[in-house]
């Protein structure tokens, strides 16, 4: 195979350097790495969000077996070790790395998020008996229509694979053109949701109805929502306002406009009180408590040409969500939820409005709130049967 012998060389060439090499290098080269007991689970993600998106699910199978886990990256082998799991990075898809990588870890099962396929691993692990899963799988018909002109190299990988777990229907139907065994087609996830399907939102209580969290402003955005906030509360009193800037660092700036404005905030970074009428959330690691105690959220990012940030957190915690017209990072997802009632767009112009209309109505925040949530779990799936199927051929390999 062509892919192999060549890469063969590069290997020979790297082993005769090893020795000028970093302790990263001999990482890659699989010279070194963390000690493990063989027979577990190998789980490779490239970097932090691949690793983020499937920290649950390494969490359960590491409650039931050895799981080592390699990224691409260098803090993607930080993330790991911080979540308390050997980690080291992962070893270069040359033939002497993957097998000395392979020998040392005997893993019974390897588990790749999203897209990391590469031949060398694929074959080598395959001849070694080790079963192979891809969770979070999805590839673009752009992507597959490129794939499709080198068969010789993408039919026998996903041949390969035991287990599959793909993101959408789309993503299924391109990778079996592709090779992918139809029976090797589990329920789908969608990774990046199952950490906020895991939300447990409290239940609403009556100031609940009545505060505002302005999620993730970037700069110009804050004008908006002191404009509409100062509107609304003309007609509301007792609203409140969680101004959460989307870098904590601009806080002065923002605290300054927020006094231009006539708005007397109080700074959360320097220990105001939470409960205050108008909050500026200037600090790092407390938005679960400001959508905690907000009924309605104003998604940001969306009234600047940033493209909006992810409706699927404030949907954790049953928000009802507003949000501006520029969201094409997630533009499917807004649209969704707002033609089954999840989710209201709104103008700079009609936010003091949509404010006042949804204070004004616990009940309609609530139904917002919960069609949100509802979508959110459907969407995210269930990962338990995963796991226990990466469990059983687990087990199965070391019978």
């Amino acid at each position: 195979m062509i892919w192999r012998g060549a890469t063969a060389l590069v290997g020979a060439g790297l082993r005769l350097a090893a020795p000028l090499a970093g302790p990263d290098w001999c990482e890659r080269l699989a010279l070194s790495g963390p000690d493990v007991v063989p027979g577990g689970i190998w789980l490779h993600a490239a970097s932090v969000g691949e690793l983020n998106s499937v920290r649950l699910m390494a969490e359960a199978l590491a409650e039931h077996a050895q799981l080592i886990v390699t990224t691409n990256s260098l803090t993607g082998r930080a993330l790991a070790r911080q979540m308390g799991f050997a980690a080291s990075l992962a070893p270069l898809d040359v033939p002497q790395a993957v097998q000395r990588f392979l020998d040392r870890v005997e893993p019974a099962v390897l588990v790749t998020v999203e897209n990391e396929l590469w031949p060398n691993r694929s074959a080598q692990a395959d001849a070694l008996g080790v079963a192979q899963v891809v969770v979070g799988a999805r590839i673009s018909q752009r992507s597959a229509d490129r794939w499709a002109k080198l068969p010789g190299l993408i039919g026998p990988m996903l041949g390969r694979i035991n287990l599959l777990s793909a993101q959408d229907a789309g993503s299924e139907e391109r990778l079996v053109a592709l090779g992918l065994p139809r029976a090797a087609l589990g329920a789908r996830l969608n990774l990046k949701l199952l950490a906020p399907a895991q939300i447990q939102p409290p239940e609403d209580g009556p100031e609940r109805a009545l505060t505002v969290l302005a999620a993730s402003t970037h700069e110009g955005e804050d004008a908006i929502i002191c404009d509409a906030f100062l509107a609304a509360r003309a007609e509301i009193p007792d609203m409140r306002l969680i101004l959460a800037p989307r870098h904590p660092a601009r806080g002065e700036d923002v605290a300054s406009l927020l006094r231009a404005k006539g708005l007397d905030p109080v700074r959360r970074s320097r220990g105001g009180d939470a409960q205050a009428p108008v909050l500026l959330a200037d600090t790092l690691g407390e938005m679960p408590e400001w959508y905690a105690r907000a009924g309605i959220c104003v998604t940001f990012g969306s009234f600047a040409d940033r493209g909006g940030h992810t409706p699927w957190e404030p949907a954790g915690w049953r928000c009802a969500i507003l949000h501006g017209p520029n969201v094409s990072n997630h533009a499917g997802d807004y649209a969704d939820l707002d033609t089954e009632g999840g989710a209201m767009p709104v103008s700079a112009e009609s936010l003091a409005g949509a404010l006042v209309e949804l204070a004004r109505d616990p009940a309609r925040q609530r139904r917002m709130g919960a069609v949100a949530r509802e979508m959110l779990l459907s969407r995210a799936g269930d990962p338990q049967p995963l796991v226990s199927r990466v469990l059983d051929l687990a087990r199965g390999r070391l019978v």
